[in-house]
C-alpha cells in the first residue's frame, strides 16, 4: 500500500480537504475552477474528438470511451465528460471530495464511478483508459515523474493524457499567489507552491521521461476587462495545458 501512494503529498491533500464542502459553490473557494472550466472543457472536447475522430455534434460523441478524470475533486470535469458519454472514473486522493461528488452526480442523474484512490493504487489495478484527464494536480504531487509515469501505465496504447499545471515564473507568482490568494482571495493562502511550479519545456521534458508523446500547448488566460477565460496559442506564461499520446 506504501507504494501505491508514493507520489501522494498529505499536506496538500489535507488542503482539498478542508474545502471539500464548497466545489460545487461557484462563488465559494473554487471559484477560479468555476470560471476557468468552459475554457478547460472546450479543450479537453477538442482533443478528444480530433484524436478519436468523434463528432462533437453527435448525442453522445463519446460513447464507448473509458475516461479517469485523476484529481476529480468535487466532478467538475467528470460530469460534463460523463454527459457526453464516455464512461468516466473519477479519482481522488482527498477522501472528503468523493461523497460530494458522488451526491453531485447522483442529484444530477448521472452515473460516474467515483474511487478514493491514487494513479498508482489504480496501475495495481491493472485499469486502462482511453483518456486520462489530470488537471491542477502535478502541481501538487511529491514526486512528479513517478505520478505521470503512473498515469502513462493508465493508457491503453493510443490513448490520450491531458495535462494543465502552472507555469513557474514572477508573473506566474503575481498572478496565481499574490493575486489569486491575497487579493482577490479565491483561493486559501498556502494553496499554491510558487516552486513546485513546473515550466512547459521542464513538463514536456516529465512526459516524455514518462513514456508520452507531447502534440500540443497551450495557455489559458485570463482578461481581467471581460472577467473570462480564452485559450491561447502562445501565452503559457501562468496557466497552461498540454495534451500527449501513449505510443501505439
Amino acid at each position: 500500500m506504501q507504494a501505491a501512494e508514493s507520489t501522494v503529498d498529505q499536506s496538500e491533500i489535507a488542503k482539498f480537504e478542508a474545502m471539500a464542502a464548497e466545489w460545487w459553490d461557484p462563488n465559494g473557494k473554487f471559484k477560479p475552477l468555476h470560471m476557468l472550466n468552459p475554457c478547460r472543457l472546450d479543450y479537453i472536447t477538442k482533443q478528444i474528438s480530433v484524436d478519436f475522430k468523434r463528432d462533437l455534434d453527435a448525442d453522445k460523441p463519446f460513447e464507448g470511451l473509458r475516461l479517469l478524470d485523476i484529481g476529480c475533486g468535487g466532478g467538475l470535469l467528470s460530469e460534463p465528460m460523463a454527459r457526453l458519454g464516455a464512461s468516466v472514473v473519477g479519482a481522488d486522493a482527498a477522501e472528503r471530495n468523493i461523497p460530494v461528488a458522488r451526491v453531485h452526480a447522483e442529484q444530477s442523474g448521472l452515473d460516474i464511478d467515483y474511487r478514493h484512490t491514487t494513479a498508482e493504487a489504480l496501475v495495481e489495478e491493472a485499469e486502462k483508459f482511453d483518456v486520462v484527464l489530470n488537471m491542477e494536480v502535478v502541481e501538487h504531487v511529491a514526486d512528479p515523474l513517478a505520478y505521470l509515469t503512473a498515469c502513462q501505465r493508465l493508457l491503453k496504447p493510443g490513448g490520450l493524457h491531458i495535462c494543465s499545471t502552472i507555469n513557474r515564473n514572477p508573473k506566474s507568482f503575481a498572478a496565481a499567489i499574490v493575486g489569486a490568494e491575497y487579493v482577490m482571495r479565491w483561493l486559501p493562502k498556502g494553496t499554491h507552491e510558487w516552486q513546485k511550479f513546473i515550466t512547459p519545456d521542464e513538463l514536456f521534458e516529465l512526459l516524455k521521461k514518462a513514456g508520452l508523446d507531447p502534440v500540443d500547448r497551450k495557455g489559458f488566460v485570463f482578461n481581467p476587462i471581460t472577467w473570462s477565460w480564452k485559450i491561447s496559442e502562445r501565452d503559457t506564461s501562468v496557466n497552461y495545458v498540454t495534451a500527449s499520446v501513449k505510443p501505439l
